[in-house]
C-alpha cells in the first residue's frame, strides 16, 4: 500500500511548522538559503495545462514501452542529471517543495538527504513502495502499467541522490499486469544501457530489482515492507533505528512512494522552481487524484495541488450523481482519512494544509464520494472490518481496540446500541490513535472519529428507530 500507512506518527497534530525558519531570518535583502522553494504569488489553482502534465500516458493511449517513452521525453539528458551529482539533485528536489505522495507528506529533499552520510562500508538502497493497498487508491498502478519507464528513470536519479547501489520496487502481489509491464521496462532499460553497469553512460553503477508482495496491507508501512522484503513476516519495526540508518539487510535505506520517485526526473529536467510554481506554499506541485464513488465519471487525473475539491470533482469526474446538493460526504485521502460532510466539502482545498484545516488529511488523494443514498454508518463499519482483518496483531491497542470498534460499529449499523456507546467508541479510537508502532491504528481510528464528529445525529436517530421498533414488538 503506497498509502497512508506511510505516515508514521505524522498525524494531524505533527505536521511541519507552517512558517519556514528562513522567513523569519531572511526578511531583509539577503537571499534565502539554497534549496528553499520560491514564494508562491498565485491565488487561483487549477486547472492544469496539458504542457505541464508529468504523466503523459496516464490512460494508456500511447506506447508504454521504451520506444514510446523516449518519444514522450523520458530518459532525456539523464546522463547529465546523474553527472551533476547528489547535492545538485537533492537541491532541486528541495527547491521544488516536493512532499511524499504516499500519505505522510514528508519533504522529499530532506528525506533523501538523510542518506548523505560518510560511508561506513555498507551499501545503500532505495526501496520503492508500490504496495498500493489503501482502499480507494489506484494512482501508482496507473504509473506502473502505462508509464513504467518514468519510475525506472526515477529510481536511477533518486538512487544517485542517495548514493544507493540498487533499487528494490516492492509491488503489490495482486498487480499482475503492472508487475509484468514493470519487469519488461526494467529489462528494456538494462538492454539499452540505461541502468546497470555504467548506467546511461554516466560511470555510475545502479541496479533495479522488482519484488512481488503477498497482498498484505500492513506491508505498505515502510518497516513492515522491509521485513517482508527480507523474507520475514510483514510486521512493523520499532524506531529508532530508522531505515536511513538500519534498513533493508541492515543497510541504510530510504523507502519512498512510486509517484514521488516518478516525478523526480521531470523536476530535474524542468527545474525545482517550475514544480514549485504549482500549488500553495508548502503544498507544491502536481498530484495524481483518484475520484471514485457516486460520481458520473470515476477517474484518475493529474491536477495542480490546492485545487478546490468541488472544482476537481465537477471538472474531471462529471460531478456528483444527482448534483452537488445530493452530496452526503467525502473521504478525501483514501479510506484511512476522516470523512467530511457536504458543508465542509463546499470550501475544502485539496492540499496538505487545506485538508488539515478541515479536520481530515490529504493522504493519498483518493477521493471517495458518497451521495445521500449512502448508509454512512454501514460504509464506515465496512472500513473498520477491513482494518480489523489487516492488523498484524503486534500492538495491543490495534489488535484488541479495532476488534472492539468493529463489534460496536456492527451494532451501530443495526441500531442495536445505546447513545452512551458513541462516546465509548470515541474514547476507544483515541486510545488506539498514536499508541501503536505504525500508523495502521491511526488509519482505523480516524474514519470512526470523522463519523462521530459529523454524523452523530444519524447514529442517534438509528438507535431511536430501533428502540421504537423493539418497543412496538413488545
Amino acid at each position: 500500500m503506497a498509502s497512508s500507512l506511510a505516515r508514521i506518527h505524522f498525524n494531524l497534530k505533527s505536521q511541519i511548522s507552517a512558517v519556514p525558519v528562513w522567513c523569519v531570518r531572511y526578511q531583509g535583502t539577503q537571499a534565502p538559503p539554497p534549496g528553499t522553494p520560491p514564494p508562491q504569488t498565485k491565488t487561483k489553482f487549477g486547472p492544469l495545462a496539458d504542457q505541464d502534465r508529468i504523466f503523459t500516458n496516464l490512460y494508456g493511449r500511447h506506447d508504454w514501452r521504451l520506444k514510446g517513452a523516449l518519444k514522450r521525453g523520458d530518459w532525456y539528458k539523464t546522463k547529465e542529471i546523474v553527472l551533476k551529482g547528489p547535492d545538485w539533485i537533492i537541491n532541486e528536489i528541495k527547491t521544488s517543495g516536493l512532499r511524499g505522495r504516499g500519505g505522510a507528506g514528508f519533504p522529499s529533499g530532506m528525506k533523501w538527504s538523510f542518506m548523505n552520510k560518510p560511508s561506513d562500508g555498507r551499501p545503500k538502497y532505495l526501496v520503492v513502495n508500490a504496495d498500493e493497498g489503501e482502499p480507494g487508491t489506484c494512482k501508482d498502478r496507473e504509473i506502473m502499467r502505462h508509464d513504467p519507464h518514468k519510475l525506472v528513470e526515477g529510481c536511477l536519479i533518486a538512487g544517485r541522490a542517495m548514493g544507493a547501489q540498487a533499487a528494490y520496487i516492492y509491488i503489490r502481489g495482486e498487480f499482475y499486469n503492472e508487475a509484468s509491464n514493470m519487469q519488461l521496462a526494467i529489462a528494456e532499460a538494462y538492454q539499452a544501457g540505461l541502468i546497470g553497469k555504467n548506467a546511461s553512460g554516466s560511470g555510475y553503477d545502479f541496479d533495479v530489482f522488482m519484488h512481488r508482495g503477498a497482498g498484505a496491507y500492513i506491508c505498505g508501512e515502510e518497516t513492515a515492507l522491509i521485513e517482508s522484503l527480507e523474507g520475514k513476516q510483514g510486521k512493523p519495526r520499532l524506531k529508532p533505528p530508522f531505515p536511513a540508518d538500519v534498513g533493508v539487510f541492515g543497510c541504510p535505506t530510504t523507502v519512498t512512494n512510486v509517484e514521488t520517485v516518478a516525478v523526480a526526473p521531470t523536476i530535474c529536467r524542468r527545474g525545482g522552481a517550475w514544480f514549485a510554481s504549482f500549488g500553495r506554499t508548502r503544498n507544491s506541485g502536481t498530484k495524481l487524484f483518484n475520484i471514485s464513488g457516486h460520481v458520473k465519471n470515476p477517474c484518475t487525473v493529474e491536477e495542480e495541488m490546492s485545487i478546490p475539491l468541488k472544482e476537481l470533482i465537477e471538472r474531471h469526474a462529471g460531478g456528483v450523481t444527482g448534483g452537488w446538493d445530493n452530496l452526503l460526504g467525502i473521504i478525501p485521502g483514501g479510506s484511512s482519512t476522516p470523512v467530511i460532510p457536504k458543508s465542509v466539502c463546499d470550501d475544502a482545498i485539496m492540499d496538505f494544509d487545506g485538508l488539515i484545516a478541515a479536520q481530515t488529511s490529504l493522504g493519498t488523494a483518493a477521493i471517495i464520494v458518497m451521495d445521500k443514498s449512502t448508509d454512512i454508518i454501514k460504509a464506515i463499519a465496512r472500513l473498520i472490518s477491513f482494518y480489523k482483518h489487516e492488523s498484524c496483531g503486534q500492538c495491543t491497542p490495534c489488535r484488541e481496540g479495532i476488534g472492539w470498534m468493529n463489534k460496536i460499529m456492527a451494532r451501530f449499523v443495526a441500531g442495536n446500541a445505546q447513545p452512551s456507546e458513541i462516546d465509548m467508541l470515541w474514547e476507544i479510537s483515541k486510545q488506539i490513535e498514536g499508541h501503536t508502532i505504525c500508523a495502521l491504528g491511526d488509519g482505523a481510528a480516524w474514519p470512526v472519529q470523522g463519523l462521530i464528529r459529523h454524523f452523530r445525529p444519524e447514529i442517534e436517530a438509528r438507535m431511536k428507530q430501533h428502540a421504537g421498533k423493539s418497543a412496538a414488538k413488545a
